[in-house]
């Protein structure tokens, strides 16, 4: 899929789609990359978050930029969203630290014990957006739990997004167990600065996403992956 996604973009920032065009379609699309549809359906979802292309139904999928500029999750672009949870999700695990119940201790050991079992990346995606709430209600705050109740579908976009094309899931897991060591020791400082690193590493693979950096040089005919 990532092959299929790199040729994809790399053929729409260099010219060969203008904004406007409608690409191939699936069935020529396929055939061409030699894939099997659902591989080049995932490709092409990437490409629609990445704000390159829109799908329409019936129709097919257009070319609408040349280049990246922020990623949608969802109703939320890229920035935004990370905007918000560093403004929230740093400072809970803080009060978490403080307020955390045995119950809620419990509950993050056993998620997050499943979370590093797991091989799926679909269950790990829904798993990852409740670790997030659960920690939210570690904080013994309500709101703090409406907030990211409201940006849970964004959250489990772009974990998939960034588990696809990033491989985060056993980096996250190791960020995941270090907030909740801190959870366990109550260290507010050290919650903090494990959500803070945790939010960096997820700005970081996200960045190196959507602007890689080029060291290749594909040769002739080869498709560029």
């Amino acid at each position: 899929m990532e092959a299929v996604l790199t040729h994809l973009r790399r053929a729409i920032e260099r010219g060969d789609y203008v904004i406007g065009d409608k690409l191939p379609s699936e069935a020529e699309l396929c055939r061409t990359l030699e894939v099997s549809r659902p591989v080049l359906r995932e490709a092409l979802r990437a490409l629609q978050t990445m704000g390159l292309t829109v799908s329409k139904t019936g129709k097919g999928t257009f070319v609408v930029a040349s280049t990246i500029e922020d990623p949608t999750f969802g109703d939320y672009a890229a920035s935004d969203l990370l905007e918000v949870r560093r403004h929230v999700e740093i400072p809970v695990a803080g009060y978490a630290a403080l307020r955390r119940t045995p119950e809620n201790l419990d509950h993050l050991a056993h998620l997050l014990d499943r979370m590093e079992r797991e091989t799926d990346t679909t269950a790990w995606v829904a798993m990852d957006t409740l670790f997030h709430l659960a920690v939210a209600e570690a904080a013994q705050n309500p709101v703090f739990r409406r907030v990211i109740e409201e940006i849970r579908d964004a959250l489990a976009r772009q974990s998939a997004f960034l588990n696809e094309l990033g491989d985060r899931r056993e980096r996250s897991n190791r960020e995941h167990r270090a907030i909740v060591e801190a959870l366990v020791d109550g260290s507010q400082h050290d919650a903090v600065e494990a959500m803070a690193h945790h939010l960096d590493c997820v700005e970081t693979t996200l960045t190196d996403i959507v602007r890689p950096r080029r060291t290749d040089t594909p040769t002739e005919g080869e498709p560029e992956a």
